[in-house]
């Protein structure tokens, strides 16, 4: 069993932060240590232009989200310091990104290399990625992210991961066919329990056919901080993909 990680440092929240279950209930971190000048500017001036009302309804297509228009949408849950998404966006300018992250730090950041890199596919949610997934329309997204999230390793906090029957169900309507959600954590215990809840829904199917194909990330995977930690640690992380069917 891998080592959980240390929930409790303020100063460097995993890169799943926004943990949430079934209901809606928001359980994670907002705010860590004091931002710089220019972040805070950036959580003032540039976020309100790139961030999602939920409040408002859905538009038909989440593509007439972005500006310039995309082919496709995807949504990163938990985005931490937003190495990952910030690269996928890079390398495929064609498609929208959504980033899901309620930890101001966290937005902070990803604000800063959006605006050092000049990014214009990348929209942004600060809050509970459950309302997010309850406010997109039907079939609406072609992948969706999840990478190292909050492992909520005690019993008694379980109902807090992210990983739940519900949001599973919700995963399945906002995802078109083919479309996948994609799942890492170098926490065998997360990694067993989403792969007993995706496995009993009949909208999703594993795509691993050798051992390889978990054990090892996906093409132009991009590492992120916590996980070049894990592997510094000795953890080993699992990549998993699961695909809507039907």
């Amino acid at each position: 069993m891998t080592a959980p990680r240390d929930i409790g440092d303020a100063d460097a929240p995993p890169d799943g932060a926004a943990s949430v279950h079934g209901r809606g209930s928001f359980f994670g971190r907002r705010k860590g240590h004091k931002l710089r000048i220019h972040q805070a500017d950036l959580i003032d001036n540039l976020l309100p232009h790139l961030s999602l009302d939920i409040g408002t309804s859905a538009p038909a297509r989440l593509a007439d989200l972005f500006d310039d228009g995309v082919d496709d949408v995807r949504l990163e849950i938990g985005f931490g310091g937003g190495e990952h998404l910030i690269a996928e966006a890079q390398s495929f300018p064609n498609i929208g990104f959504i980033g899901c992250e309620p930890y101001v730090n966290g937005m902070a950041k990803i604000l800063t290399q959006i605006e050092a890199h000049n990014i214009g596919n990348v929209r942004l949610y600060a809050g509970d990625a459950a309302e997010l997934l309850a406010w997109a329309p039907p079939q609406s997204l072609v992948r969706i992210d999840l990478i190292h999230p909050d492992p909520w390793p005690k019993r008694r906090h379980w109902k807090r991961r992210f990983v739940q029957d519900a949001t599973v169900n919700a995963m399945a309507r906002i995802l078109k066919k083919d479309g996948e959600f994609r799942f890492v954590s170098d926490i065998d215990d997360y990694c067993a329990w989403t792969l007993a809840h995706m496995m009993r829904s009949s909208d999703f199917r594993w795509t691993a056919e050798r051992a390889s194909d978990w054990k090892l990330p996906w093409d132009g995977y991009t590492m992120t901080r916590y996980g070049r930690k894990a592997e510094r640690e000795g953890r080993v992380t699992s990549y998993l993909r699961f695909r809507r069917i039907g």
